[in-house]
């Protein structure tokens, strides 16, 4: 019994996380959470506290499933840079998914919530710093790793990496099609493994 209402907590999220994802903290309104939930009012405010606490949740569940995704494909690759390349390759494929939006819902979140949503704000900008540190700790292992310069600080190749993610992710809302997505990502991540040292040299070899 208590499985299967984890279960139904989980799956509960999951659609409240696509809602929210496509539609934005404001405009989802406590009927259409009924509507895609299954839920009453009632039910909703016992199982998740508020709106608002049903929508911070659902951002800890998008980051933690983003996070998932990144690790798989960071540790498919001995080389640092390289799982930062692949990974930049993968967002290339936005546009052949089915998603409630191509944008990250932690920066749609940023943009959209204001002082009055402090709490779910913070919560947007904590998780977003995290896949920021992520980034920066692999630059810094490529750096232990001597793929990458010692004079190159991580910390800003871990937010340009981070401001391209967003602005791929925010350029595959345009109605520009799969293949422009694609090269742009290609283009990205080429620009990327160009920081391995003796990448020049590497490329003349193959």
């Amino acid at each position: 019994m208590a499985r299967a209402m984890i279960h139904n907590r989980q799956d509960s999220l999951e659609r409240a996380l696509h809602l929210f994802w496509q539609k934005g903290f404001h405009a989802t309104s406590l009927k259409d959470l009924e509507k895609a939930l299954d839920m009453r009012p009632g039910s909703i405010y016992a199982t998740f506290g508020s709106k608002d606490g049903l929508f911070q949740e659902s951002l800890e569940r998008y980051a933690s499933l983003g996070l998932e995704n990144l690790e798989r494909i960071l540790h498919a690759h001995e080389s640092p840079l390289a799982g930062l390349a692949a990974y930049l390759r993968g967002l290339g494929g936005l546009c052949d998914q089915d998603l409630p939006s191509r944008a990250c819902m932690l920066v749609k979140s940023l943009l959209e919530l204001g002082e009055r949503e402090h709490a779910a704000r913070s919560k947007a900008e904590d998780l977003l710093a995290g896949m920021e540190a992520r980034f920066v700790e692999r630059f810094a292992d490529a750096q232990k790793m001597g793929e990458l310069d010692s004079g190159l600080d991580p910390v800003r190749l871990g937010r340009r990496l981070q401001a391209e993610v967003m602005g791929l992710r925010a350029f595959a809302q345009r109605d520009v099609g799969s293949a422009a997505v694609h090269a742009l990502a290609e283009d990205m991540a080429q620009s990327l493994e160009a920081l391995r040292i003796n990448s020049s040299a590497d490329s003349h070899m193959h």
